[in-house]
């Protein structure tokens, strides 16, 4: 097995930060630096990617994290997920003529979450002031960063359309009529200036620092953010992903009862290598889950004897996915909502039976277990979106976006820390990217339309109702060793989430590889069950797969009836870790895209 790797893992004691943005990376080390501890970097790195990485999220969006406290036991679950607004019915959708929520506009729009999430863990679990984790996004929003080479060319790509349509949007990304180039200075100076307020409001409540956490959620959620929010959404119509316009349902009053909130992980012991692993994940208002469910299946199969580049790897891996995603399709929601039988679907039992439909090839059904009383399948229309279409064939506006979905479609950030005392967080901020409404003038920010991701179809476990969060696919991971904290870690890649970070821990575990080894090893997914996203496509038995894979090992996997999809040699996965092993710390982080780095000493 090679051993190359395109940057060493890093090892260090004092503290590790691992992110999809240098900058962000940076942030964090600067905080560890500077006395704070590993919930205060987040914070920062959280704001700083924000700003960094536009594209990917933003300050309207949403954030789900994993975190444990040093000395603690137990693992904690964040919710920063905004739900939706109160007019979000989903006879609101059906009497505008849609039979689905929009992939982008105003209609999708949820409450933004991700604010109340940072200030939540900032005062909960941090040391500092909000000055101290947002001066860092500031700087960058106020003297400029330079501009990734995928960001540069998502805001080309969605050029035109906001030229055409969103006036706001080519005002703040298209100086002077152009896209940013790769590598150039971009500025954001109305966002820069929105949390320059917000901490002129914050530290006008005095010195104290939780008084001025209480005061900057205020005027997020109560005060000027939200009255421009409430303002823009009551104003604005736009053109959406229906080939239609239209006005937002959310509104202020639905900011104002918002409190991002802590809950219980899910869990699922997992044996490897003489040790025990209890991996950890958000519950089913994610698809956080699905991980464990693969795990449950891949215990009854001999991993650590396969070749981790192999065929029967990758067609086990590819075959138990297919019925986790399906269980995912199917059970899924808000558990605050609706009744998710999480606990039948993680039993021994329901696995065992399960288990037994993987075979020697490629299986190209959809097919969920069964729970009874439980259970919404969507239909399927095979080789293509999920759903029927309800706008005009050839709006020639709704193809761009349709294109731009495809192509541009904002993806997500994450973020790893581990500090000197213990102290762990695994973050996956996303929602609010440029590309998914409008950008609000005074504020140099947009709304997230994770609205999305519900649907319309009574009995759903996912159908929009008024405060439900959507099941989304932000899926951190943290997992321990033996009952120890051992490891943090995620991915951007939407339904990705819970593949890519996954083979990386299969490979760490069973085949012995760093945590560099493992993220730099070639990498696949299956694109069998439906996307999450507009307009929810699915591919039976669809496999993307890196092009480092050796021909015998493609060769064998078409046989076997997977249809390949091969892709470049350096294109899938942005996966980022953070490990901790007695006082040793290690981090890594993704080289592809030439974005995401990992700092500690």
């Amino acid at each position: 097995m090679s051993t190359f790797t395109t940057r060493p893992e890093i090892r260090g004691t004092f503290g590790v930060c691992a992110s999809t943005h240098w900058l962000a990376t940076a942030a964090g080390m600067a905080v560890l630096e500077h006395g704070g501890n590993a919930f205060d970097a987040a914070c920062a790195m959280g704001f700083a990617l924000q700003v960094v990485e536009p594209h990917m999220n933003g300050p309207g969006g949403e954030v789900p994290a994993l975190l444990r406290r040093a000395g603690e036991a137990q693992i904690r679950v964040l919710s920063g997920q905004g739900p939706a607004p109160a007019k979000a019915t989903p006879d609101a959708y059906r009497e505008l003529g849609l039979d689905r929520v929009p992939g982008t506009g105003m209609l999708p729009l949820v409450v933004p979450g991700s604010f109340d999430g940072w200030m939540t863990l900032l005062r909960d679990y941090g040391t500092m002031k909000p000055r101290d984790v947002l001066k860092y996004a500031i700087g960058y929003a106020k003297d400029g960063f330079a501009v990734a080479p995928n960001c540069a060319s998502a805001i080309e790509l969605v050029g035109p359309f906001f030229a055409a349509e969103w006036p706001t949007s080519a005002a703040l990304y298209l100086k002077g009529g152009q896209a940013p180039a790769a590598g150039s200075l971009f500025q954001n100076p109305a966002l820069a200036e929105t949390y320059e307020r917000l901490l002129a409001e914050a530290e006008a409540a005095g010195a104290d620092r939780e008084r001025q956490i209480e005061a900057a959620r205020k005027a997020w959620y109560q005060g000027f953010v939200a009255e421009a929010i409430d303002r823009f959404c009551a104003e604005t119509e736009v053109m959406d992903t229906s080939g239609r316009r239209h006005k937002a349902l959310l509104t202020g009053n639905d900011l104002a009862g918002f409190q991002a909130h802590f809950e219980d992980p899910v869990t699922l012991d997992y044996p490897a290598a003489g040790h025990t692993f209890t991996m950890a994940k958000p519950g089913t208002w994610t698809q956080g889950p699905v991980m464990l469910q693969q795990l449950a299946l891949l215990k009854g199969f001999d991993l650590a004897a396969m070749d981790p580049t192999g065929p029967d790897f990758v067609h086990t891996l590819m075959e138990c996915a297919k019925l986790a995603f399906a269980d995912r399709e199917t059970y899924y929601g808000d558990p605050a909502h609706v009744q998710v039988p999480l606990e039948t679907l993680l039993s021994d039992a329901y696995t065992d039976e399960r288990r037994k439909l993987v075979g020697a090839d490629a299986n190209r059904e959809f097919r969920p277990g069964t729970v009874e009383g439980f259970g919404h399948p969507p239909v399927l229309h095979p080789k293509g979106s999920t759903l029927k279409g309800d706008g005009p064939d050839g709006h020639e506006l709704d193809h761009m976006f349709i294109t731009q979905m495809g192509q541009a479609r904002g993806d997500t950030c994450h973020l790893d820390v581990i500090d000197r005392w213990g102290n762990m967080i695994a973050a996956t901020p996303s929602g609010g990217w440029l590309s998914s409404s409008p950008a609000i003038p005074e504020l140099g920010f947009c709304l997230s339309t994770r609205g999305q991701m519900f649907w319309l179809d009574d009995g759903h476990p996912d159908q929009i109702q008024p405060g439900k969060r959507p099941r989304i696919t932000l899926s951190p991971s943290m997992a321990l060793r033996d009952g120890e904290p051992y490891l943090a870690f995620g991915t951007p890649g939407g339904d990705q989430q819970d593949q890519w970070p996954l083979h990386m821990f299969l490979r760490h575990v069973h085949h012995g590889m760093n945590l560099q080894q493992a993220i730099d090893s070639p990498n696949f997914h299956s694109t069998h069950a439906p996307g999450s996203f507009y307009p929810r496509e699915w591919d039976p038995a669809g496999v993307k797969i890196e092009g480092r894979f050796s021909d015998p090992t493609l060769d064998e996997l078409e046989r076997r009836g997977h249809r390949l999809y091969v892709e470049g040699d350096w294109s899938l996965g942005r996966v980022s870790a953070c490990a901790r092993d007695g006082k040793l710390l290690m981090a890594a982080a993704n080289p592809r895209l030439m974005q995401g780095y990992a700092a500690g000493r």
